[in-house]
């Protein structure tokens, strides 16, 4: 017990870099079991970790938050639980004040690590956030193993008011849909023609939904592309899109829809568009290629990986329009992600990375782009992985 004990005392003073984080709410705990005054009770923000619960591979963390109260601070602590055992430490204010800027070098031990910061201001007013961090790569695999999810959005138009209609967006998804839930397990959700209005309503549902920090979300979205030379903007055009429209409120602008996803509190997605002038979801970005090997083990592979945010996109051409293919087949850009899909995956293999991914639509006439948007990290993938 008293190794325990100083084991726990040792690992506040080092630091680490990398960590895996889904940004959710600050949740925070008030104490009412003591009478207090009335008060404007304290702020805990947390910087990192960001979430309530994460994993890391490295050895040691830095903790970092923020405290702030419109009433003057009384007291700090923080309170470690490791394996069961609780280490609490003042931390000193200095001067009498308002706010205070919390940092504190953590070394992890392995299995879950369980920080809670408490702050008290001079009313009595008492609030309290948690973290928990699980370390140990034996620890994450199997986290990863028991608890990771793949969710699919797939958005498919070939129906429009008062643009040509297509011949094979819907065909493609119905497609790329089986193929995700019957070879990689994916949960998916599947909406057809959709308005701007209901494209809107879905993206905010995402918005809304609750991931675990190893879970992925895939967004496919096919249809009519248009860029707008004079706003210098690219959108999705949707089923009830105008083409009278010079504001393009009846269209999803790409600057909106990259904004959105990125807001998504999901720590790895990709976006998929199968559309004309899909590159310029991201003109700034330079497309990046390149084969990069697997790990010899899949579970060690999948540990590095969701280790790191992710917000990846791969488009159909970059500023150019995109051939949509004969009627009853699928459109080239599809027939590569599908094959792509079948290929790889299965036997050996089970993980289809979007490094390997990319070599498929070398070839196609048009440019397809790939690259990074967002809050991405470097060194981050999304992978596709076959069930067993």
């Amino acid at each position: 017990m008293k190794k325990i004990a100083l084991l726990i005392i040792a690992i506040l003073p080092l630091w680490a870099a990398a960590q895996s984080f889904v940004e959710k709410s600050n949740a925070i705990q008030l104490d009412f079991t003591k009478e207090v005054k009335h008060t404007t009770l304290p702020e805990i923000i947390w910087v990192t970790p960001r979430i309530e619960s994460s994993f890391s591979t490295e050895k040691s963390i830095m903790l970092e938050a923020r405290i702030k109260s419109s009433v003057e601070l009384k007291s700090v602590k923080l309170v470690l639980d490791v394996k069961g055992q609780q280490v609490e430490k003042e931390i000193p204010l200095g001067a009498l004040q308002n706010s205070f800027n919390f940092e504190q070098k953590l070394n992890l031990l392995d299995g879950s690590n369980v920080v809670e910061l408490i702050a008290i201001n001079k009313d009595g007013g008492t609030v309290s956030s948690k973290r928990s961090i699980l370390h140990g790569t034996d620890d994450i695999t199997a986290t990863v193993d028991a608890n990771r999810k793949d969710y699919a959005l797939i958005i498919a138009t070939d129906e429009y008011e008062n643009w040509g209609d297509l011949n094979n967006p819907i065909n493609d998804a119905n497609t790329i849909e089986s193929i995700l839930k019957e070879k990689y397990g994916f949960l998916t959700e599947k909406v057809i023609n959709p308005t701007v209005e209901e494209i809107n309503d879905v993206i905010y549902e995402y918005n809304t939904k609750r991931f675990n920090p190893q879970d992925q979300l895939l967004i496919f979205i096919a249809g009519h592309g248009y860029f707008d030379e004079t706003l210098e903007e690219g959108y999705v055009v949707a089923t009830n899109s105008l083409q009278n429209d010079k504001g393009r409120t009846t269209y999803l602008s790409h600057n909106l829809l990259r904004m959105r996803i990125d807001n998504i509190k999901c720590e790895h997605i990709m976006l998929v568009m199968d559309v004309c002038f899909g590159g310029t979801f991201d003109p700034t970005l330079a497309r990046r290629r390149g084969a990069e090997g697997i790990e010899k083990e899949d579970a060690d592979y999948l540990v590095k990986k969701l280790t790191k945010r992710t917000r990846k996109f791969l488009t159909s051409g970059s500023k150019e329009y995109v051939p949509d293919g004969r009627p009853g087949r699928h459109s080239p850009f599809a027939e590569k992600f599908i094959l792509a899909l079948r290929e790889v995956g299965g036997g050996e293999g089970r993980i289809l990375s979007t490094s390997e991914l990319i070599p498929y639509f070398l070839r196609l006439p048009t440019e397809p782009r790939f690259g990074s948007f967002g809050t991405d990290e470097a060194n981050s993938d999304f992978v596709f992985v076959a069930k067993q």
